[in-house]
């Protein structure tokens, strides 16, 4: 048992558990993806939210790649996409190249309304994802917040 008595064992917890704040260890275990879709599914995170579920369909895949990664970009590779970056994205326009054709899967065009900003995102076909310089800096700051409030909840 790798050098730990049954016992010792026994008082860890395993790697993958961990407990709400201010409670019991006995009461309400909360897997880490469990803590990972609470945390990103409350309101702060729609944005990246969407991005991620359009890139990343499995759910404890994406979860470990955002505690694995420390960048927006990198995190985008490990999930098997290339960031490219576009000065100006017309949203309007792509819907129109929405297809295998036009070659986009998905057009996300976030509106940030505390900072009054927009910040479009192309998920493409060809595992790209095409974004403007100040989204990626925005969505990077944004997985910065969602990883100290996930690192906040163990």
């Amino acid at each position: 048992m790798d050098g730990l008595s049954q016992r010792d064992s026994a008082k860890q917890k395993p790697a993958c558990f961990h407990t709400m704040a201010n409670e019991s260890p006995n009461i309400d275990l909360e897997t880490r993806q469990q803590n990972f879709e609470r945390v990103l599914s409350s309101g702060p995170f729609t944005g990246l939210q969407a991005i991620l579920g359009s890139i990343a369909p499995n759910r404890a895949t994406l979860c470990e790649a955002v505690n694995a990664t420390h960048s927006y970009e990198e995190l985008l590779t490990r999930l098997g996409y290339r960031m490219t970056l576009a000065n100006q994205i017309h949203v309007q326009d792509c819907y129109q190249r929405v297809s295998q054709a036009g070659g986009i899967k998905a057009v996300l065009p976030y509106y940030d309304i505390p900072t009054q900003s927009s910040f479009p995102t192309l998920v493409n076909l060809d595992s790209t994802v095409t974004t403007t310089p100040k989204s990626a800096v925005f969505f990077n700051q944004m997985l910065v917040t969602l990883k100290r409030q996930l690192t906040a909840q163990n």
